[in-house]
C-alpha cells in the first residue's frame, strides 16, 4: 500500500480549515476581554460566562462524540465476545445529560464556580483538593491519548501514513488552537467539526451497507454466519458487568471537569438545562453510524475482499475496525471522507480534555494555592503551558497502547469510583467533611486498585462473587463492583464525616485537633442558607472570594 496522497490533500485541508476557525475564534475571544467586566482568566476558560445557546450544544455534544465515542462503539459491535448491547455509550450519556441538567448544574451555577474543583477547595481546604484534583487530571490526560490512539490508527489504516506522525500532527493542530482562544476557539471548532461527523459518518453508512462482500445485517444479527451474532447477548451471569459499565459511563461522565465549563459558559441556568438535554439527543443519533458499521464488519466475508485472512479479530485488529472497513468496503473517495469524520471527532474531544485540564491546574492549583496574587497575563501564559504539557502527556501515552476502550474504560474508571462519590457528597450533603473525603478517597483508590483491571494487565486481589475468565482467557469481576466501590465510597464520605462531626461537636476531641477546622466552618451554615456564600476563615479566604466574582458581558 503506497501513501494516499488525495487523502492527505483532503485532510490538510480539514486541519487548515480547524485551524482558521480557531484562529478566528481567538481574535473574538481578544474582542471579549476589552469589553467584559470579568478577568480574563474566566474569559479564557468560560467564554465569560455568555456563550452562545447553539454554539453551547454544538460543544458540549462534540466533547461526548469525540474517537473514541465513534471507535469504541464500532469496536464493541464488531466484537464477537461482545456485540451491539454492549456498545453502551450513547444510552448512558442520555442518563448523564439529564442528570447534570436537573441537579448538577444549579448548584455550580448558584456559586459561580469556575471549575468543578471549587467546591471542594472551598470546604474541604487546599491540601485535600490538590490530592481531588489528581484523578480529574489523569482522566484528562487517558482522554487525550484514547482520542489521539483512534485518529492514528484511522489515518495508518486509510492513509498509510505512519502512526507516530499521524498523532503528532493532531496533537499539535489542537494544541495550537486551543493556546490561541481558550474556550472561544475550543467551541466554535467544536461547531464546524460536529457538521463534519454528523455529515461524513451518515454519507459513508449506505456505501457499506451495499457492499458486495458483506451479508445483510439483519440477517446476521440474531445469526451465526461468519461469527457470532453482532447485536450480541447478555446472558444471566454478565447481567453486573453490563450494568456496572452502563452505570460507570452515566454516572463517571458527571465528573468531568469538561461537563461543567460547558454549563458554567451558559448565559443561564435554563440555558445550561436545554443544553444538556439538547445533547442528549445529538448522541444518540451520532451514535447510530459507529453501531452500523460495526454491524456490516461483523457481516463481512473477509476472504472475499483485498484485507483476506484471519479477520481483523484474529488479528488483533478489532480496534480499528472502523477504518478497516472503510478502507476495504468502500471506494477510496468515500474512505476518505470517513477519515474526516474521525479526525473531527479527535478534534473536538482532544481540545476538551486539553482545556479541561489547563482548567483544574491553572485554577484550583496555580492561582488558589501556588500563586494567589497572579496577574490575568501571567494566569494566560499558566494556562498555555498547562495545554501543552497536557497534550504531550497524552500523546506519549498513545504509544504504550492502541486500544480505544482501554483508555475510555480506565479514565472514566476512575471518575466513577473516585470523583463521582466525592462530587455528590460535597454539592449535596452538608454533613460531608474533609475527614469523610479522606477516608472515601483512600477507599476508593485502594479498593479499586486491588479490584484488579483485565485491560491493563492487573490481577484482582479480591474476587468479588461472581469473578471468573471471560470469553478471551482474562480473570474477570463479573460482579457490579465499581458500583459496589463507588457506593461504599460514598458512604464512608458521609459515615466517617457524620462521626467526626459528632467528636469535635460534641467536644471528645479537643478542636486544637481539628485539622480541617469543621467546627468553625459549620457555624458559618446558617449564612450560607440565607443564599449567601460561605466564607471560611482559614487559609482558603482567597478562593471564597475568587469565586464570589462575577463576570457580564
Amino acid at each position: 500500500m503506497v501513501l494516499n496522497v488525495p487523502g492527505l490533500v483532503v485532510m490538510a485541508g480539514f486541519y487548515l480549515l480547524i485551524l482558521g476557525t480557531g484562529i478566528w475564534a481567538s481574535m473574538r475571544s481578544k474582542r471579549a476581554e476589552k469589553t467584559c467586566t470579568g478577568d480574563g482568566m474566566e474569559i479564557t476558560l468560560l467564554a465569560g460566562r455568555n456563550i452562545n445557546l447553539l454554539v453551547g450544544i454544538f460543544t458540549l455534544t462534540a466533547t461526548w462524540v469525540g474517537g473514541g465515542f465513534i471507535l469504541g462503539i464500532a469496536e464493541a459491535t464488531y466484537n464477537p465476545t461482545l456485540g451491539a448491547v454492549w456498545a453502551l455509550m450513547p444510552v448512558p450519556y442520555v442518563l448523564t445529560f439529564f442528570l447534570g441538567g436537573f441537579f448538577f448544574a444549579k448548584p455550580m451555577r448558584e456559586n459561580k464556580y469556575v471549575t468543578m474543583m471549587d467546591p471542594f477547595q472551598q470546604k474541604y481546604g487546599n491540601v485535600l483538593s490538590s490530592a481531588l484534583i489528581f484523578p480529574a487530571l489523569v482522566a484528562d490526560v487517558l482522554w487525550v491519548a484514547r482520542t489521539l490512539v483512534s485518529l492514528g490508527g484511522t489515518m495508518a489504516v486509510i492513509l498509510d501514513l505512519s502512526y507516530i506522525y499521524s498523532i503528532i500532527i493532531s496533537s499539535v493542530v489542537a494544541i495550537i488552537y486551543t493556546l490561541l482562544g481558550g474556550l472561544y476557539s475550543v467551541a466554535y471548532t467544536d461547531v464546524i467539526q460536529l457538521i463534519l461527523i454528523f455529515v461524513s459518518l451518515w454519507v459513508c453508512v449506505p456505501f457499506l451497507m451495499t457492499n458486495p462482500h458483506s451479508l445483510d445485517i439483519s440477517l446476521t444479527a440474531y445469526n451465526q454466519t461468519f461469527q457470532a451474532p453482532w447485536v450480541g447477548t447478555v446472558e444471566l451471569d454478565e447481567a453486573g458487568k453490563w450494568f456496572d459499565d452502563f452505570m460507570l459511563l452515566a454516572l463517571g461522565g458527571l465528573a468531568y471537569q469538561a461537563f461543567y465549563q460547558r454549563i458554567l459558559s451558559a448565559s443561564s441556568y435554563t440555558q445550561a438545562q436545554v443544553t444538556c438535554f439538547a445533547s442528549s439527543g445529538f448522541c444518540l443519533v451520532l451514535g447510530i453510524p459507529s453501531v452500523l458499521i460495526g454491524a456490516v464488519a461483523a457481516s463481512t466475508d473477509w476472504n472475499s475482499t483485498s484485507y483476506g485472512l484471519p479477520t481483523p479479530y484474529e488479528r488483533d485488529q478489532a480496534g480499528s475496525i472502523l477504518p478497516i472497513a472503510l478502507q476495504y468496503l468502500t471506494p477510496p473517495y468515500i474512505s476518505i471522507i470517513g477519515i474526516g469524520a474521525v479526525a473531527a471527532a479527535v478534534m473536538s474531544s482532544m481540545d476538551s480534555a486539553l482545556l479541561s485540564s489547563a482548567s483544574l491546574f491553572s485554577s484550583n492549583i496555580y492561582k488558589n494555592i501556588i500563586r494567589k496574587q497572579a496577574s490575568d497575563r501571567e494566569m494566560q501564559w499558566v494556562i498555555r503551558i498547562s495545554v501543552v504539557v497536557v497534550g504531550l502527556a497524552g500523546t506519549a501515552l498513545t504509544f504504550l497502547d492502541s486500544s480505544v476502550l482501554v483508555f475510555w474504560l480506565v479514565g472514566v474508571d476512575m471518575s466513577y469510583t473516585i470523583m463521582f462519590p466525592q462530587l455528590v457528597c460535597v454539592l449535596f450533603f452538608k454533613v460531608s467533611n474533609g475527614y469523610g473525603a479522606t477516608v472515601g478517597y483512600m477507599m476508593g483508590i485502594i479498593m479499586r486498585v486491588l479490584s484488579g483491571e483485565p485491560l491493563i494487565g492487573l490481577p484482582p486481589a479480591i474476587k468479588f462473587p461472581g469473578c471468573r475468565l471471560d470469553a478471551e482467557g482474562k480473570l474477570t469481576q463479573f460482579f457490579p463492583f465499581r458500583t459496589a466501590i463507588m457506593v461504599i465510597s460514598l458512604v464512608s464520605i458521609l459515615l466517617f464525616s457524620w462521626l467526626t462531626s459528632i467528636i469535635f461537636n460534641k467536644g471528645l476531641l479537643s478542636e486544637r485537633w481539628d485539622v480541617f477546622k469543621i467546627k468553625r466552618k459549620q457555624a458559618t451554615t446558617p449564612r450560607a442558607a440565607d443564599g449567601k456564600r460561605t466564607i471560611p476563615e482559614n487559609e482558603d479566604g482567597s478562593v471564597a472570594k475568587q469565586l464570589l466574582d462575577t463576570t457580564s458581558c
